[in-house]
């Protein structure tokens, strides 16, 4: 006797993305109950009535991707250090002469959270029209509380407006704000002792992270930061390694970190401990092409060692204005050599990983049922172009989008 449910979707070319390597189910369906995956594999094997049944007509069906490392919610422009990137000054020095996430934090400050929630809108919209169905934002550009805070509520209010998953983190430790220039180890008191209290107890993030490097914060300034997230059992992420090797990834990982993000100039030698410490690899292309960096990470120690590899889009207004997750996916595969289903996986299953959310990024059975359907030949299709493709359907917990 059949089972009922909400949606089956037949005849469909399925890409689970759940295997290591390629593995795909021909004439297949995928069944749906209550925003979850209760079947998925071959049509003749399906036993579900559903009150909305799909013929696919042999279109491919994949998970609906996540872009697990983004500055979505900003104000201001910053094309202008562009030109000054183009004519040679480097990030550090557009930074020192008050560029770079300092500009941004100036244009933050002054906006207001309707003026962030309608830019944050836009942006969001471009990832969710070519598959995204779940967005990783982080503060970083208020650095006080009071812009911390509204920068977060602003994240968690795209849902209400769009059919997508947002997950927020707290990057207080991001950039030294103005008024503690001369003073950074007071401005870390302020994130331990103040901020991180706060977003814990009204529950505006689920992780916190920083910015590990010669123009952000010290290991031992981390260091700190971490020991405040574990304290209200807020979870760690880390930008480490983007422009020299502070040993960051490492510390990350001590503290049970998700993911540690950049990477460009991680060492092999302790890829054996992000492993150890099951973290996952964010590598961020975008930011690589817009720095034009010339270190890549160390992808073939990172495969060797079986890292999870996942890929961002790191959407920022300066290094990475990119609101494109399969043009990131591109790149990763054209400036970093992985393999199209790597790059697949690395907005799927890898990206979930990275976010600790395993409900997401695969199509298996209790999975949230977040999905959309391709007119392509091939999954690889996807990671070979640029901007030649959108999904035909969509849909966010098995609602249609």
């Amino acid at each position: 006797m059949n089972k009922s449910c909400d949606l089956v979707i037949n005849n469909a070319l399925i890409a689970t993305m759940v295997d290591e390597n390629p593995s795909f189910i021909e004439k297949g369906s995928l069944a749906v109950a209550g925003g979850k995956i209760v079947y998925v594999g071959k049509q003749a094997n399906c036993q579900f009535t559903a009150q909305k049944t799909i013929n696919a007509n042999n279109l491919w069906l994949l998970p609906g991707f996540i872009d697990c490392h983004t500055h979505l919610v900003h104000a201001g422009n910053r094309s202008n250090e562009f030109d000054l990137r183009l004519q040679g000054m480097s990030y550090e020095e557009i930074s020192s002469q008050g560029g770079g996430i300092k500009n941004t934090v100036n244009a933050t400050r002054n906006a207001t959270e309707e003026e962030l929630l309608a830019s944050a809108i836009k942006r969001a919209k471009r990832l969710l029209e070519e598959g995204v169905t779940c967005i990783e934002i982080k503060s970083g550009y208020g650095l006080d509380l009071e812009t911390e805070c509204k920068m977060l509520r602003v994240a968690k209010t795209i849902e209400q407006h769009l059919p997508i998953k947002i997950v927020t983190t707290y990057l207080g430790a991001h950039a030294v704000p103005p008024e503690f220039v001369n003073e950074p180890d007071k401005y870390i008191d302020l994130v331990c002792n103040k901020v991180i209290p706060l977003v814990a107890e009204e529950n505006l993030a689920c992780a916190v992270d920083v910015f590990c490097e010669s123009i952000g914060f010290s290991p031992s300034q981390c260091e700190r930061v971490y020991i405040a997230a574990q304290q209200h059992n807020l979870r760690i992420k880390a930008h480490v390694e983007q422009l020299s090797d502070l040993k960051g990834a490492v510390l990350a990982c001590q503290f049970g970190a998700d993911s540690v993000d950049h990477l460009e100039y991680l060492n092999p030698a302790d890829v054996p401990t992000i492993a150890k410490h099951q973290a996952t690899a964010v590598i961020i292309p975008g930011a690589y092409y817009y720095l034009n960096e010339k270190q890549k990470p160390p992808i073939s120690a990172l495969r060797q060692h079986k890292v999870p590899i996942a890929i961002a889009s790191d959407l920022n207004p300066g290094t990475s204005p990119i609101a494109s997750l399969l043009t990131s996916a591109n790149m990763a595969s054209v400036l970093f050599g992985l393999t199209p289903y790597e790059s697949l996986r690395g907005i799927t299953y890898h990206a979930a990983q990275a976010l600790n959310i395993p409900s997401k990024g695969s199509l298996a059975i209790g999975m949230d049922a977040d999905f959309s359907l391709w007119e392509i030949n091939h999954p690889a299709d996807l990671i070979h172009s640029i901007n030649y493709h959108r999904p035909v359907q969509t849909w966010v917990s098995g609602q249609y989008v």
